[in-house]
């Protein structure tokens, strides 16, 4: 029985599940849920069933029911050993998880879609200053995220070393929405190297949003390589 991941083409969390899969070779299906129509798939009684929270990515092998991105990837990561995402030494295996975090936990939430709903239609936020407050917290976590990464030595063409993992996972999504939002992303090229370094891959490829079936609009403007 394949697996089936419920997921939203612009979803960064779904994104990151898609990719991770694809990594580690596993057969699944996407079942689309749609954050927009209707006021929201994953509003309905039907899905909140499934999953409490409303949100997605939602993950179901056939015998157990996950929510959470990175507790999917780890989950991924214990049945399904190679390749690896996480490095061997515990010290790099922390230093990728709080990279991770700093994306997921830190940029991410704070630019989800359900929040920047709540800023325009239960706040009274115009778009212009929802605008503002999306690219300004973008701007905080990537340039912290250039800073840690222009000069440690663990960076290779990946986050961590030649082969992409964890941290790959979850920045080449944030850049989707960065791109899409128009930013500039001159003031990142460590990240922008990485980026493109992941989107010669085909798992990266495959879980990108022009590739998924409920797919909507164009892929953002990717700026040449450098």
């Amino acid at each position: 029985m394949k697996s089936k991941l419920y997921s939203y083409w612009r979803s960064s969390a779904a994104f990151r599940v898609r990719i991770a899969l694809n990594l580690k070779g596993m057969d699944y299906d996407v079942i689309p849920v749609h954050l927009n129509k209707n006021g929201g798939d994953q509003l309905s009684e039907a899905y909140a069933n499934k999953n409490p929270n409303r949100l997605v990515p939602l993950f179901d092998d056939g015998k157990n029911s996950l929510h959470q991105s990175l507790a999917i990837i780890e989950y991924l990561e214990e049945i399904k050993l190679e390749p690896a995402l996480l490095p061997q030494s515990p010290i790099d295996r922390a230093w990728v998880r709080a990279l991770a975090l700093d994306i997921t936990s830190d940029i991410h939430p704070i630019d989800n879609l359900r929040v920047l709903r709540y800023l325009v239609k239960q706040l009274g936020i115009n778009l212009e200053a929802k605008d503002t407050w999306y690219q300004h917290w973008i701007t905080v976590g990537l340039t912290s995220l250039e800073k840690r990464l222009s000069s440690d030595q663990r960076v290779g063409h990946f986050v961590y070393g030649d082969q992409p993992g964890l941290v790959d996972i979850c920045l080449v999504p944030q850049l989707f929405n960065a791109l899409s939002a128009q930013m500039d992303v001159s003031p990142y090229p460590t990240l922008m190297n990485i980026f493109h370094e992941c989107m010669k891959l085909p798992a990266f490829i495959n879980a990108s949003w022009e590739k998924q079936i409920d797919a909507e609009g164009l892929n953002p403007t990717v700026p040449p390589q450098k």
